[in-house]
């Protein structure tokens, strides 16, 4: 027997036509370099993202090839979400948080043909400029000034161009539609190329009520930058939906945001920890010195991903009502691929216990297997306790990189991902992440997480940020070295962060040998803590 259903592929240009003709009467507000807002419809969306297809085929773009952006998060990156594959090509984002050789080896690798750049970042493509040259260059006049010569006028290239008459042109679901390049911290980053078809699955099970449960009346403000793992996928779950969509453009500081929450308040935000820290640190110092500057979005779902959230942060954000939804994933896994929530199982839990799960990675998605492999190549027990690495599979799984031959080292012999994350699993398939391999700490032969170091240590209220790392031990060959930032004001001796630490059930031989007071911890493109820089400056 065979199945009776329609043989329709799974296709972006659904979900924007879907856009335009059922919810043209939605906003997309942009914040713009000099802090004012553009407001555009659904339907002013639709006809500037055909608009923006048809030009690039009248350009010449053929199917499968690149083109990238160089861009904040705003409207105009939303249309070439959609606008770039819906003319057959692949969108591909560059970081530009990058290093400018770093950038142009990453276009070089993927080989795009086109690039859609702000106005405001001509100065960053022109340090790269020699190491790509792409066939065009693309403009879009962020800022409002005149576009200089040489460059194509992204706005008058959607002016010229026939929206109305273009035609999508044949495709496959499981035509590529945009890439992103892993962080390449520990070698050169490696493409990862998504289809209409894992990107669609993504978005489903995305927009579940226990997940992100994205509803038409929220007001989505994506602070996460559009170049980092396409957001979360969440801009396609906006558009799929025809939520409002707050972007703040290239204004990101903590007082930026307060501002702009106090104009267009979100219902649902997304960003990685390092952002709330800032935000919530800012908003606390501002109830004591400027009383009333301020609300929080009462009500306000945060997701946070990236890197482990302190349960320090999840609390001091419940305290004024905003919950933070903790999230796992990779470049690699689209990237949603657990999801930390309320399960029926804990609804007698304690405050404390509901405060511990939610600081967890979660749990696995629809779609998505996850299995913690020992060192030993077994299956880690659902204790809770055994830890391993996160090995993962499914249908908006990356099998393979960009032109890369698949290795043992990515990828298992019988076709799982292989992650680097190291965490433990319980019986009610909570991941607890302890852990990237590079940066778990063998001391005297057991393992010590500094990912939990680092989480104990973010509750002291004296504590900013803090990471640990490993240095060389003649005795037990790794010790923890603890790198603390503290708050304005405010510090601790070793003996009391020490102290701290056993009061959160850390046994003696698993503290930190030694505490290096620093201004900042340093972090990645997208956020991250970047631990390499700190074992550069304390190698020992």
């Amino acid at each position: 027997m065979r199945s009776t259903m329609m043989d329709v592929p799974l296709s972006l240009n659904h979900l924007l036509d879907r856009a335009g003709h059922i919810f043209g009467g939605g906003t997309i507000v942009s914040r713009l370099p000099d802090k004012t807002l553009r407001r555009h419809s659904y339907a002013e969306y639709h006809r500037r993202t055909r608009a923006l297809a048809a030009a690039l085929a009248s350009l010449g773009l053929k199917k499968g090839e690149r083109v990238a952006t160089l861009c904040w998060n705003h409207h105009a990156h939303l249309e070439a979400y959609f606008g770039i594959p819906a003319a057959g090509g692949v969108m591909h984002t560059l970081n530009l948080r990058l290093a400018p050789a770093e950038i142009g080896w990453i276009a070089a690798d993927a080989k795009d043909r086109f690039l859609i750049v702000d106005d405001i970042l001509l100065p960053l493509y022109r340090q790269f400029a020699e190491l790509h040259r792409f066939e065009r260059v693309i403009v879009f006049p962020f800022s409002g000034a005149p576009v200089p010569e040489g460059f194509d006028d992204y706005e008058q290239l959607l002016a010229d161009a026939d929206a109305d008459g273009f035609v999508y042109p044949p495709h496959d679901e499981n035509d590529p539609v945009a890439m992103c390049y892993t962080s390449g911290t520990t070698g050169r980053p490696k493409g990862v190329a998504y289809s209409h078809r894992s990107t669609i699955l993504h978005t489903l099970v995305g927009c579940l009520a226990d997940f992100w449960g994205l509803k038409g009346t929220d007001v989505l403000m994506p602070v996460t930058p559009m170049f980092h793992a396409n957001c979360w996928g969440v801009p396609y779950a906006a558009v799929m939906m025809g939520v409002k969509l707050v972007f703040p453009g290239p204004h990101l500081h903590p007082d930026d945001l307060l501002d702009l929450m106090q104009q267009e308040p979100p219902t649902l935000s997304l960003g990685v920890p390092t952002i709330w820290l800032g935000l919530i640190q800012a908003y606390e110092r501002s109830l004591a010195e400027q009383p009333g500057r301020w609300k929080m979005p009462q009500g306000m779902r945060s997701l946070v991903g990236g890197a482990a959230v302190p349960e320090s942060l999840i609390r001091a954000f419940d305290r004024h009502g905003v919950w933070l939804l903790q999230g796992w994933g990779m470049t690699e896994t689209s990237p949603l691929a657990t999801v930390s929530y309320p399960r029926a199982e804990l609804g007698a839990v304690s405050a404390d216990e509901r405060y511990r799960r939610a600081a967890m990675a979660g749990v696995p998605v629809p779609l998505v297997d996850v299995r913690i492999r020992a060192d030993d190549g077994s299956d880690a027990p659902l204790d809770g306790k055994t830890m391993g690495e996160i090995q993962v599979r499914g249908p908006f799984i990356t099998g393979s990189y960009h032109e890369v031959p698949v290795s043992d080292d990515k990828f298992t012999r019988d076709g799982w991902l292989r992650t680097g994350d190291v965490a433990t699993m319980d019986e009610l398939a909570f991941v607890r992440i302890t852990d990237r391999t590079k940066d778990l700490i063998k001391s005297g032969g057991e393992w010590i997480s500094s990912v939990d170091l680092e989480n104990a240590l973010m509750a002291h209220p004296a504590v900013a940020e803090a990471a640990v790392i490993a240095i060389p031990d003649e005795k037990w060959s790794e010790r923890p070295l603890a790198c603390v930032a503290f708050k304005p004001g405010q510090a601790a001796d070793a003996a009391a962060l020490s102290a701290h630490l056993l009061e959160h059930s850390f046994a003696k031989w698993q503290l930190p040998d030694r505490y290096e007071i620093i201004d900042a911890v340093p972090r990645t493109s997208t956020g991250k803590f970047w631990k390499l820089k700190l074992r550069e400056r304390f190698p020992k």
